[in-house]
């Protein structure tokens, strides 16, 4: 058992984490079920199952392998994933102070109290989720995000249910555009994804880099890469890197919640989001996520 520390833990509900991740029946990276999280990993570059629980009377959760093994190593591994994850090294006293006295934010924590920031920890999946969802549904972008995964990346079979791995940047750059565009990927965003596959593979773009850069810096480097645009940097830097400051203002979902936060006859305009968001500062990425909550029910 691995044992998974919560900082400020009177900030948070893994009730509320598991509602968030289980908002969609496409997914396929994880499961929700029995009050539990199915995760398949592969910290040492073989699959590993885990199930993610909270400890009974503990400020912590635990996570049981229950398919393949891991070194002491391997479980740091599992360790790091998860905290950052579901962020639970975050301490959130300073955003719930800030929200309390936010007409929007405010009802926000109050209803959500305890939801995490849930994160994206592999550069690759957020870079091309975030690609995959441009100027689309999100149903459909998880019908997309289903199919790569599914035709692209590692199946496991164990005890009558399917788990699922993000495929690898060289699987994904020894494709064709032609590849992605069969399972309904637009021409412009499968040469996203395999120029990114292609960059990452070669070691040009890695998670080192982008944690080692600030957020401009960061930002910079993410918009260089085309396809990658300022909406989509952000999202990057928000759910991979867990920049607080980082705003998705162009965000379709930000802008229908602060919508009906505020019971606006239409949704806002981009200058009146900046205008509405202008305050959020370090809190833009928490408060963002919490509005993506609102569009949710549960």
């Amino acid at each position: 058992m691995i044992s998974l520390p919560i900082t400020d833990y009177e900030h948070f509900s893994f009730a509320e984490c598991r509602l968030f991740l289980n908002r969609s029946d496409r997914e396929c990276l994880h499961t929700v079920r029995d009050g539990a999280v199915y995760k398949l990993l592969a910290p040492e570059g073989s699959p590993v199952l885990v199930r993610i629980r909270q400890e009974a009377g503990k400020p912590s959760l635990a996570a049981e392998v229950l398919y393949g093994e891991v070194t002491g190593e391997g479980e740091d591994h599992i360790r790091r994933f998860v905290t950052q994850w579901l962020h639970l090294d975050g301490d959130m006293t300073p955003f719930y102070t800030f929200s309390a006295k936010d007409k929007i934010l405010g009802p926000l924590t109050r209803n959500y109290k305890g939801l995490r920031l849930i994160g994206i920890p592999d550069l690759f999946e957020t870079i091309t989720w975030t690609i995959t969802g441009q100027q689309i549904n999100l149903a459909f972008a998880y019908t997309l995000k289903q199919r790569l995964i599914q035709a692209l990346g590692y199946v496991l079979e164990e005890g009558g249910h399917t788990y699922h791995l993000y495929p690898h940047p060289a699987v994904i750059a020894s494709i064709q555009p032609e590849d992605l565009i069969a399972m309904q990927f637009s021409k412009s965003k499968a040469a996203a994804i395999i120029r990114v596959a292609k960059l990452m593979a070669a070691g040009e773009l890695s998670e080192e880099k982008i944690r080692a850069l600030s957020f401009e810096e960061a930002r910079d480097t993410l918009v260089a890469i085309k396809g990658i645009g300022p909406w989509s940097a952000n999202y990057v830097l928000m759910k991979f890197a867990q920049h607080p400051q980082a705003l998705p203002l162009e965000d379709a979902g930000l802008h229908n919640a602060l919508k009906a936060q505020l019971n606006m006859p239409a949704k806002p305009t981009l200058a009146e989001v900046k205008h509405i968001t202008r305050h959020w500062q370090q809190h833009a990425a928490y408060a963002t996520f919490y509005c993506w909550r609102s569009l949710t029910n549960g």
